[in-house]
C-alpha cells in the first residue's frame, strides 16, 4: 500500500494515529513485521537509495547521564515511498523516579509527493522491536549456524524485546543467560521467558562476565555510560550484538575479526567506542569489516568461520524505524485499525 495523503470527504487533509495496541493487533509485537521491513531498508542503505541526516541530541545542563537526550531521527526510503522522523526521548530515572518507562517515542511519517503528514505512530515498541530485529538478522549471517547460547546483559524491556525476538526466529537456541545489576529484574525475566518459552533454560548468572563467556550470542542492553565487557571474556565464534554500545572495552573492537556496524557515519560520533578509537587512531574506516547492509545484499561476507569472533556495533538508523513504521501503517490501513484525526 502506498504511502499517500489523505484527505476528508471536504478535501482536507487527515492523518492515522496508531498508539501502542494498534501496532500490536497489526503484528507489531512479534518479529516477524521488523525482520522483512528491515531487511529491504538496510539493502537500500548499503546500496546508498536513502535519505538520512546525522541524527542530533538534544541534551539539557551540563554532565548529565549519557542516556538523558530527545533525538531526533528523519530518513527517506524510496520504497515504499515515505519519509518520516522518530522523535525519541529519553531519561535514565525515569523508572525509579516518575514511574514510567525509560524511553518514549512517536514516529510521523509523511508522503513525499506533498511532504504532509499522513500518520502518527507510538514509537517505543517499534524501536524496541526494531532493534531487536537488526540483532535477528545480524545472527542469521554473523553469528555461528545453528548457535545455541545466548547471553543478555541488562533486564529492562529492550533486553526483554530481545530474547523473545531470537527465541521466535531462532528455535534451536537452547539457553539463554541473563544478568543485570538488579537480581529482582533478571529473575523477573527469567519467569517471562520460562513462561513464554518453556522449551528454553534460563539462568540468572552471578556475573556479567559470567553471562557473557557463556554466550554463543552476547547483547548488552544497558543504560551504561563506563565500559566493562572485555575481550577475553568472548568465547571463539562469539558475536556479539553491542546494542547499548558503552558496554564494551576498547580491546573488543581490536581484537574482535570482523567489526560490523549498522551506519560508519552514525557509529563515529558522539565519543562513542568506535569514536574513540578513530581519534587515537586506533581504528578506521578500512579496519571495518562492513555495514549490515552490504553483508544482507550479499555485497560483504558474513561469517566465514565458527572461530571468528564478530561484533556488531548498531547505533539505530532512522530508516530503520521509518521502513517498519511505514509497515504497521500499511498493515494498520488494511485491517481498519487506528483512528482517523484531521489536520484542519
Amino acid at each position: 500500500m502506498s504511502i499517500a495523503t489523505e484527505l476528508t470527504p471536504d478535501g482536507s487533509p487527515r492523518i492515522l494515529y496508531l498508539n501502542r495496541s494498534d501496532i500490536a493487533a497489526v503484528g507489531g509485537d512479534h518479529a516477524e513485521l521488523y525482520v522483512h521491513a528491515l531487511r529491504r531498508a538496510l539493502v537500500q542503505h548499503a546500496a546508498g537509495e536513502v535519505v538520512q541526516p546525522l541524527k542530533p541530541y538534544l541534551r539539557v545542563g551540563q554532565g548529565g547521564h549519557i542516556a538523558d537526550r530527545i533525538i531526533a531521527m528523519p530518513a527517506h526510503l524510496t520504497e515504499p515511498g515515505v519519509s518520516g522522523i522518530k522523535w525519541i526521548g529519553s531519561k535514565h530515572d525515569n523508572p525509579g523516579r516518575a514511574g514510567l518507562a525509560r524511553a518514549s517515542a512517536v514516529i510521523v511519517l509523511n508522503d513525499p509527493q506533498t511532504n504532509y503528514p499522513v500518520g502518527l505512530l507510538e514509537g517505543s515498541l517499534i524501536s524496541a522491536w526494531r532493534t531487536a530485529a537488526v540483532t535477528c538478522l545480524a545472527a542469521a549471517h554473523l553469528a555461528r549456524k545453528n548457535f545455541t547460547e545466548v547471553a543478555l546483559i541488562g533486564c529492562g524491556v529492550i533486553g526483554r524485546t530481545q530474547i523473545d525476538a531470537l527465541l521466535e526466529q531462532f528455535e534451536q537456541i537452547a539457553a539463554v543467560h541473563l544478568y543485570d545489576l538488579d537480581p529482582a529484574a533478571a529473575q523477573t525475566l527469567a519467569d517471562a521467558i520460562t513462561g513464554a518459552h518453556p522449551a528454553a533454560t534460563v539462568r540468572v548468572a552471578g556475573s556479567a562476565e559470567d553471562a557473557v563467556r557463556s554466550g554463543d550470542l552476547v547483547v548488552p542492553c544497558t543504560v551504561t555510560d563506563q565500559p566493562y565487557l572485555r575481550f577475553d571474556w568472548l568465547r571463539r565464534g562469539a558475536l556479539l550484538s553491542n546494542v547499548s554500545i558503552m558496554d564494551v572495552h576498547k580491546d573488543v573492537f581490536l581484537g574482535a575479526d570482523k567489526v560490523v556496524v549498522d551506519d560508519w557515519d552514525q557509529s563515529n560520533r558522539e565519543k562513542k567506542i568506535i569514536n574513540q578509537l578513530v581519534l587515537e587512531g586506533s581504528f578506521s574506516r578500512e579496519q571495518l569489516h562492513a555495514e549490515l547492509g552490504e553483508v544482507l545484499g550479499g555485497g560483504k561476507p558474513g561469517r566465514d568461520s565458527d572461530d571468528e569472533i564478530i561484533v556488531l556495533n548498531p547505533m539505530g538508523m532512522a530508516v530503520e524505524d521509518i521502513a517498519c513504521a511505514a509497515e504497521v501503517y500499511a498493515r494498520a490501513r488494511q485491517a481498519q485499525v487506528g483512528t482517523w484525526l484531521n489536520l484542519y
